[in-house]
């Protein structure tokens, strides 16, 4: 099949990859030239520093014959004769701290795709063609969306809700062998052409394909993260909240306590000082604006989002409550500016919160690394006599008053050893991802003094 990307962001380019790789001819469209030649360039290095998602470089080296990527419409024009799915992956980010979607790019790309589908077949529009909402849109997008086209006199068309389940880290991995694809469409025509566009998952065992209407498969979407942002929230506020509380109790005995009862499941245990990214909190969000706008009631979705909030600023105020640490003055090390390990996005990173939160208590310094995501930091935070970069977490380390542990990238369970044979100073460890607990016990012998999510005050 010929499929049509608007959007080479996280979901555009990991869908289109996945598309070659099943055999299509994937062309992808985006305005941003940086991004469009960076996924282009054949080299999985420049790729991944445009999108650090493992894999992703690979699929594309190796489906370089099956998938264009460019800025110039009049190709996507040309391309438009012979298509079968146009895949709209636009970002819909929030609008301030409401709630509500800016759809003000996917309106623009839909208008753009509109005037352009009234042209094809020299405007005999002889093919039929599905618009495919990719992108995460509010529950009744799908009827602006058709809106939008009939307009402009499109047809031959129709319009199908096909939301995405993948996790950032794992998205190819997911993309690949994903548990379940949910396509929601109003006749049978349009299940026809995504069956055709997903037929080999379509005909594979262990994945379940769900045809439903496109707004059950829009709020299905919202729904889902909502719940596992809930899950998060709770092991936050309640049970990591309660382990801090108790001398005695461990947070890894009551996740395996917890977490063996099947009713309940093993995911969402893991404390952590926030719950960041581009998903969980924005549908969350989204979520309880359409349903406030519509006359409900949306008071645990917004206690969810709250509770999350909470984590950060109580993780934060420990170091004064507890340990009576006086930040003015000091030198802070921030470890991890991605909002989670094996990604470079920083979208509702904790890390950005805690770098104003640093200069308001007055701190003289942050050194901040990261393994992949410092590029985009250092956009949104320039280095500056306060806030400085470095290539090494040890190097981050090494003349800290305060060590704040933000990302669960892997390397950090390192850091005891050099913080107990190395360090000439003793700083105060903040936790914030429970990456040393397996030592917490050395570093209290050693004089460190620990502020760890899920633990009591350690000193």
């Amino acid at each position: 099949m010929n499929i049509l990307y608007i959007g080479a962001g996280f979901v555009g380019a990991c869908s289109a990859a996945v598309s070659a790789d099943s055999g299509h001819k994937a062309l992808v469209y985006d305005i941003d030239t940086t991004k469009i030649e960076k996924l282009g360039s054949g080299d999985r290095d420049v790729i991944e520093s445009c999108l650090f998602e493992k894999g992703l470089g690979d699929l594309l080296i190796r489906n370089n014959e099956r998938i264009v990527f460019t800025t110039d419409y009049a190709k996507v024009e040309a391309f438009l004769d012979t298509c079968d799915a146009v895949f709209m992956c636009l970002p819909t980010p929030e609008v301030g701290n409401t709630g509500e979607s800016d759809l003000s790019y996917y309106r623009a790309a839909a208008n753009d795709l509109a005037e352009a589908l009234v042209k094809r077949n020299d405007g005999k529009q002889e093919g039929y063609i599905v618009v495919v909402n990719k992108s995460t849109v509010p529950i009744e997008m799908v009827d602006e969306t058709a809106h939008i086209l009939d307009s402009h006199g499109v047809t031959s068309y129709g319009v199908v809700s096909n939301p995405e389940f993948l996790v950032e880290g794992k998205a190819i991995q997911g993309a690949l062998k994903p548990d379940r694809i949910v396509v929601g469409a109003w006749n049978q025509k349009d299940f026809d052409v995504m069956k055709q566009v997903y037929q080999r998952f379509y005909d594979a065992p262990d994945v379940k394909y769900l045809e439903v209407n496109p707004k059950e498969a829009a709020a299905g979407k919202l729904l889902a993260n909502y719940y596992l942002f809930a899950k998060l929230a709770i092991c936050f506020d309640v049970i990591g909240r309660t382990a801090e509380t108790f001398s005695d109790i461990q947070f890894e005995v009551l996740r395996k306590i917890i977490a063996s009862d099947v009713r309940i499941g093993g995911w969402g245990f893991y404390d952590s000082l926030y719950a960041g990214g581009s998903c969980l909190i924005k549908d969350a969000r989204s979520l309880s604006h359409q349903l406030q706008t519509s006359g409900q009631e949306a008071t645990l979705v917004n206690d969810t989002y709250v509770a999350n909030r909470r984590q950060l600023e109580t993780f934060l105020a420990r170091a004064e409550n507890d340990a009576h640490f006086d930040w003015r003055g000091k030198k802070v090390a921030l470890l991890g500016t991605a909002f989670k390990r094996d990604t470079n996005d920083i979208r509702n990173s904790p890390s950005i919160d805690i770098l104003h939160f640093c200069k308001e208590q007055d701190v003289v310094d942050v050194a901040v690394y990261d393994p992949s995501a410092l590029p985009l930091f250092q956009e949104m935070f320039p280095a500056s006599e306060s806030i400085h970069y470095t290539q090494h977490e040890f190097d981050a380390i090494v003349d800290a008053d305060v060590v704040i542990i933000a990302t669960d990238w892997p390397q950090f369970r390192g850091l005891a050893d050099v913080m107990i044979g190395e360090l000439k100073k003793k700083p105060l460890v903040m936790d914030g991802r429970r990456m040393l607990q397996h030592r917490y016990d050395d570093l209290k012998e050693a004089g460190f003094q620990i502020i760890a999510v899920g633990s009591p005050f350690i000193s």
